[in-house]
């Protein structure tokens, strides 16, 4: 059977990026269509951010407390594994989308729940579980928020060997005796973390080292971190092969030769855009990469597909992707209405200008990393005449912190313009100093001008005073 309806967008993919998109569009003044195969909400709500950082949380509340006189002596046991799960579990809704599905009610967001494929131009199939396929034309744009997929690196006896994905992992029920952690990014480290805090011996396996992109002093303090709690991390290291040992063994062959044995093995090596099985190939479009201008809108395709979030492969960050959300859907809707051409102007509200300058990122390790913009080895890349300012993070504030506060911060500098391009801090929750530097950046604030700009005392926030008058201010 085959239904077939109209409206103006269509969007295939409901987590926050296409969820945003959907919305702006609305408040824009057109109808539209959410495509969803899985559950409403996608992977951040449901097996990615969200629930990893609710694992995060309790262990990261636990060791601020024991880094505490007064309070650590308060502390008589340790993490309570199932009440962690619990709160997870509530995070993510039970894994019960109808609360995000109502949302979109409310939004005057149509849903369709299946497979959407793009069938023909401006036209989206969509094929329900029990087979019946719904035609919609879009009036005006197509759009790509299907997100991203693990990458699977080819591992010899990897396919033959029971493994787990990060989205495996954040919905255990149980912890793991041990676990091996093939990667060393964001996700791989967070959860190595996580996990050890809740009572599993870690091994880290890295082929260069944890981290790569963040500056070294700043993955140091996490390194030494993690060195500290008992995660073992193996750096400069490669992957043989990876076999099952018996019922609940994974047995891992090192390059060197060298094995190790765990209960569970995680292999967080990358993501790469969801655009398999898109129909891509039938508009002459590769589902390997799909090129788009500021506005999101896919290059070569005419003037109606859209792609944006980690299926653009940008910035793969949700916050970045809910950016190009609002500048695409802004864009559909004033190209509908005839007040915008093919001509955007970076930082208009039309393109996702700070993409390629501005971009906020956080590991959610403890300590943390928080980063923003370029690091000095990018600007200098780029051929900007840029310098660095860093210094430990030494100030009233990070000593109220906690005992023994360990951090680092840093400003990249265009010395030809006199603006910060880029800041780096390091160490305990450090993560809501981020949003100044991001302003500072976005906003190219003058240096001059942001030596006004007075941090409170006594707050960790001081170190941006420490910062430039190092500089020289």
């Amino acid at each position: 059977m085959t239904d077939a309806q109209t409206t103006d967008v269509v969007v295939i993919g409901s987590g926050p990026v296409g969820q945003t998109l959907a919305a702006r569009a609305v408040r824009g003044g057109l109808t539209a269509v959410l495509v969803e195969s899985e559950l409403v909400g996608g992977e951040c709500s449901y097996w990615a951010c969200i629930p990893s950082k609710a694992l995060i949380r309790s262990g990261a509340a636990l060791h601020a407390a024991q880094s505490l006189p007064g309070a650590r002596e308060a502390i008589t046991g340790s993490l309570d594994a199932q009440k962690v799960f619990a709160r997870r579990d509530a995070m993510v809704a039970n894994w019960d989308d109808s609360g995000q599905a109502q949302g979109l009610a409310q939004a005057g967001i149509t849903l369709a729940r299946g497979f959407g494929r793009i069938s023909g131009e401006r036209e989206v199939e969509v094929t329900a579980q029990d087979g019946t396929v719904t035609t919609i034309q879009a009036r005006q744009a197509v759009v790509i928020a299907t997100g991203s997929v693990p990458v699977v690196p080819p591992i010899n006896g990897l396919d033959e060997t029971p493994f787990w994905g990060t989205r495996a992992l954040v919905a255990v029920d149980e912890v793991p005796e041990s676990i091996t952690v093939i990667g060393a990014g964001a996700a791989g480290t967070e959860l190595a973390q996580a996990f050890s805090r809740l009572g599993a011996k870690v091994t880290i396996i890295a082929r260069s080292g944890i981290l790569g992109g963040f500056p070294a002093p700043a993955v140091e303090i996490v390194g030494n971190a993690f060195e500290k709690e008992g995660i073992r991390v193996l750096t400069n290291t490669g992957v043989r092969s990876v076999a099952k040992n018996g019922e609940n063994a994974v047995t891992v062959t090192l390059d060197s030769g060298d094995t190790i044995e765990s209960e569970r093995l995680l292999v967080a090596t990358g993501r790469r855009p969801a655009l398999d099985g898109l129909g891509l190939e039938g508009l002459g479009l590769s589902p390997e990469g799909l090129p788009s201008d500021a506005s999101g809108r896919v290059r070569g395709a005419g003037d109606w597909l859209y792609v944006i979030g980690d299926a653009a492969d940008e910035v793969v960050l949700t916050h970045q992707g809910k950016y190009e959300a609002r500048a695409a859907g802004d864009a559909i809707a004033a190209r509908a209405a005839g007040t915008l051409g093919d001509d955007i102007q970076p930082w208009s509200r039309f393109a996702a200008t700070a993409n390629s300058y501005a971009v906020p990122q956080v590991v959610f390790t403890d300590p943390e990393i928080a980063m923003a913009g370029r690091t000095l080895e990018q600007a200098l890349k780029a051929g900007v005449n840029a310098s660095e300012v860093s210094l430990p993070i030494a100030v009233a504030g990070s000593a109220l912190h906690s005992e023994g506060y360990t951090g680092w911060a840093q400003i990249v500098v265009d010395e030809d313009r006199k603006v910060i391009i880029g800041a780096t801090f390091a160490g305990p929750e450090v993560a809501e100093m981020l949003h100044a530097a991001t302003i500072a950046i976005a906003g190219e604030v003058p240096l001059d001008r942001l030596w006004h700009a007075v941090p409170s005392f006594p707050t960790v926030s001081e170190v941006w005073l420490r910062l430039l008058e190092t500089y020289g201010l």
